[in-house]
Order: C-alpha cells, then structure tokens, then sequence
C-alpha cells in the first residue's frame, strides 16, 4: 500500500467529506529530510471535524489521525483543513 493510501485509510476517522493529496516527494530529492525515506505531502481535507476549531486544533486533529506515519513516512506535510461551510 502506497504512503498516500495509508495517509487516505488514516484519516477516514476524521468522516472527510473531500480529501485531496499531492506527493511533492520528486521535488524534494537530495533534501536531508527526504534521506531518511520521509516523503513530502500536501494535503487539502473537507471535514465536519474541522468546524468551530481554530487552524492548530485541525492540524493537531490531522497529526494524531496519522500518527506514526508523521515519525517515519511523512517528513513534511502541507495542511489545508476546511470545515464545509468554508469551501
């Protein structure tokens, strides 16, 4: 299973009504982070999860959704968390 599957089966628990993610990992080849095996993400996600929550509460929301994919597949992610009423 792909890094960006893992990253879509993960964070099912957050009921996403959209989820669009980027691999921007060619783009980050010979950056020290990328060393490690660590890919780099971007992520657009559309959740009820996210309404009436400041932007550090959705990320923190999205960070323990992944969790050890945040220490050993994941070295950069780029989030971008709406409620729906923000689209």
């Amino acid at each position: 299973m792909s890094v960006t599957d893992l990253i879509r089966e993960k964070l099912a628990i957050l009921a996403p009504e959209s989820i669009e993610i980027e691999d921007e990992s060619a783009q980050h080849a010979g950056h020290a982070g990328a060393r490690s095996g660590g890919g780099h993400y971007r992520l657009t996600l559309v959740s009820p999860r996210f309404a009436g929550q400041p932007l550090q509460a959705r990320h923190r929301l999205v960070y323990q959704a992944l969790g050890p994919l945040m220490t050993r597949d994941i070295h950069a992610l780029a989030i971008h968390a709406y409620a729906p009423d923000e689209i």
